[in-house]
C-alpha cells in the first residue's frame, strides 16, 4: 500500500521544496565532509572516504529507522499513510519523465538548447554532440535513472523498509557527487562500490521490466551489450532499452549499445519514454504486490 501511495504523491505534486527535501541534505553533507578529501594521499583518501560515508549512511538510514519504529505505535490505517509520505522523497519518477521529455521540447527550440538542457541529466561533455546524440543521452539516461530513481529505492524500501531506502538514497548520492574516477578516484571508490553492491539487482529488474515484450533479440544479446558500458549495472536498463526499440545508443568515444540499430529521433523518443513509463508503473505494482504479500505473512 505504502509504494503505490508514494507513486501517487509523486505523481500529484511532485518533489518536496528544497529546503525540505532529504536528498538535498545527504548531498549536504557529503560536500561538507568531502572538502578537501581529494588533495589527500591515496590511502588516507580512501580511508577518510569510507569512514564518511559509513557514517552518513548510518545518519540518514538511523533517522529513516526511529520514523519506521514510530510508525509501529500508530493505527494500522495511518501507518502506510505516513510511509508513503517519508517514502516519497526518496524516490522521483515525475522528475525523471519531466526532464527527458524537458530535452526533447529543448531541441525544438534548436540543437544548442538542447544540448544545455541534456547537461541537467547527463555527465558528459554535451557541446559537440549532434542532434541525435542528443536523443541518445536523454533515451540513456531515462533508462539508467529509471532504476537508479525508481526501481531501486523502492525495492529497497520493500526489502528493508523505510531505512533501506534511504540506505540507498544515500548511497546513490554519494556515487553521484563522489564516485566518479579522476580527482575522486580514491576517495570515492567506496560510495562507487558500495552503489555498485546496492544497484546490482534492482539494475537487472529494471532491464527485465523493459525487456517485457520483446521479440527477436535474446537474454543473452542483453547481456552482451550490457557489459559494454563502464558501469556494471548502467548498462543493463539501457542496453535493454536500445534492443527492446531497434536504437542505436552511445556514449562518444566510450561505448556504442546496439551498434546496428537506428538513431533516435522524434518517434523513437516518445516510444522510449513510454516504454520506461510503462516499466515504472509495473515495477512499482509488482513491488507493491510483493509488499503487501509480505505484510500478510
Amino acid at each position: 500500500m505504502a509504494v503505490l501511495l508514494a507513486l501517487w504523491l509523486d505523481w500529484r505534486f511532485g518533489e518536496p521544496p528544497t529546503a525540505l527535501h532529504p536528498v538535498v541534505w545527504m548531498g549536504r553533507y557529503l560536500g561538507w565532509v568531502g572538502r578537501g578529501l581529494t588533495r589527500l594521499p591515496p590511502r588516507s583518501a580512501f580511508a577518510l572516504g569510507a569512514v564518511y560515508w559509513c557514517l552518513g549512511a548510518g545518519l540518514f538510514a538511523g533517522a529513516y529507522g526511529l520514523m519506521a519504529w514510530g510508525l509501529g505505535f500508530l493505527p494500522g490505517w495511518l501507518e502506510p499513510l505516513l510511509a508513503a509520505f517519508f517514502l516519497k522523497p526518496l524516490f522521483a519518477f515525475r522528475m525523471l519523465l519531466d526532464e527527458a521529455w524537458a530535452v526533447e521540447a529543448a531541441l525544438g527550440e534548436g540543437l544548442e538548447a538542447g544540448r544545455a538542457r541534456l547537461r541537467h541529466l547527463v555527465s558528459r561533455n554535451t557541446a559537440e554532440l549532434s542532434e541525435s546524440e542528443v536523443r541518445e543521452g536523454l533515451l540513456e539516461s531515462a533508462a539508467e535513472n529509471l532504476s537508479d530513481s525508481v526501481v531501486a529505492p523502492l525495492f529497497w524500501f520493500v526489502l528493508l523498509g523505510l531505512p533501506g531506502a534511504a540506505l540507498y538514497r544515500f548511497a546513490n548520492t554519494a556515487d553521484a557527487m563522489w564516485g566518479y574516477m579522476g580527482a575522486w578516484a580514491w576517495a570515492g571508490r567506496w560510495a562507487a562500490r558500495a552503489d555498485d553492491l546496492l544497484n546490482w539487482v534492482p539494475a537487472r529488474l529494471t532491464a527485465g521490466l523493459l525487456w517485457l515484450g520483446v521479440r527477436g533479440p535474446t537474454w543473452r544479446d542483453l547481456a552482451r551489450e550490457a557489459r559494454k558500458t563502464p558501469s556494471p549495472n548502467a548498462g543493463w536498463p539501457m542496453a535493454a532499452l536500445a534492443l527492446a526499440l531497434g536504437l542505436r545508443l552511445g556514449k562518444p568515444g566510450v561505448y556504442v549499445l546496439n551498434p546496428r540499430g537506428r538513431p533516435p529521433g522524434q518517434a523513437e523518443v516518445a516510444a522510449g519514454l513510454a516504454r520506461v513509463a510503462r516499466a515504472g508503473w509495473l515495477g512499482a505494482v509488482l513491488l507493491a504486490g510483493i509488499e503487501a504479500w509480505r505484510h500478510f505473512l
